[in-house]
């Protein structure tokens, strides 16, 4: 059965202890990513730095609202990512094709996402960082703003790993993680385990989950899902019945 998975990360190599690994172009994305935010991070605080002699106190609450702000957004963003890969399109969809045939085989092995490295889990979100947030910050010196963008893009980037580390056993977790865990500042098992339970169509955010109950109790993506079959006449995958394509598979 390992042999046919399609997970998250999961190659075509035939030696079983190299099936996790990330390729090199999946590597070369990741660390673009990273250093994309480290570029942005470091841009950022050169601006704040300069400015700080003379900022006024209603300037540092600005930074701290945008910082807030982004991580805020970039919860919700991962919430609807992981609702529209979820629910629409194919593994031929340009970009995220990868990814949509992943996010769909995690459902009947929600484990292996902790087994992969993470170049392997990231690469697709850290080249959408490259792309998208690489010549804003270099052309941008709003400080606000580029706390907002880095702050944004950091989590949204790093989302899927906060998911893998959700799906990860406690006693295996890094220390550090899980008192962040506990603190509710990224994804806890407890708060995503509703996502992997029929009929799978709420708990979408993985960066905190902080949107989830929000998203769920008013029923956001139920009336997306409504407004894309009337628009488009695209019925989303959680309106079918719920089977063996959405249901772990039990070793």
């Amino acid at each position: 059965m390992a042999a046919k998975q399609n997970n998250i990360c999961i190659s075509n190599n035939s030696d079983e202890s190299r099936r996790y690994n990330s390729t090199w172009q999946q590597r070369a994305w990741f660390a673009c990513g990273c250093a994309t935010l480290l570029i942005s991070l470091a841009k950022s605080m050169q601006l704040i730095a300069a400015a700080a002699p003379t900022a006024s106190p209603l300037a540092w609450l600005e930074l701290a609202v945008a910082a807030l702000v982004g991580y805020a957004a970039a919860d919700l963003g991962s919430g609807i990512f992981h609702w529209a890969v979820d629910n629409y399109g194919t593994a031929k969809t340009p970009v995220f094709g990868p990814q949509i045939e992943s996010f769909r085989a995690h459902h009947q092995h929600p484990s292996e996402i902790t087994k992969c490295e993470t170049a392997g889990v990231l690469y697709v979100l850290a080249a959408v960082t490259t792309v998208a947030v690489l010549p804003f910050s270099l052309l941008s010196d709003d400080a606000v703003l580029l706390v907002f963008v880095v702050v944004f893009a950091g989590f949204g980037m790093f989302s899927l790993k906060f998911h893998a580390w959700a799906h990860t056993p406690r006693r295996k977790l890094p220390p550090l993680v899980a008192a962040l865990q506990d603190a509710g500042i990224i994804l806890r098992w407890s708060d995503h385990a509703k996502h992997h339970r029929p009929p799978f169509d709420g708990n979408y955010c993985t960066v905190s989950g902080v949107w989830n109950r929000v998203l769920d109790e008013y029923k956001v993506f139920a009336a997306a899902e409504a407004a894309v079959f009337r628009v488009a006449g695209v019925r989303p995958r959680s309106w079918s019945e719920p089977n063996s394509d959405w249901s772990q598979i039990r070793s």
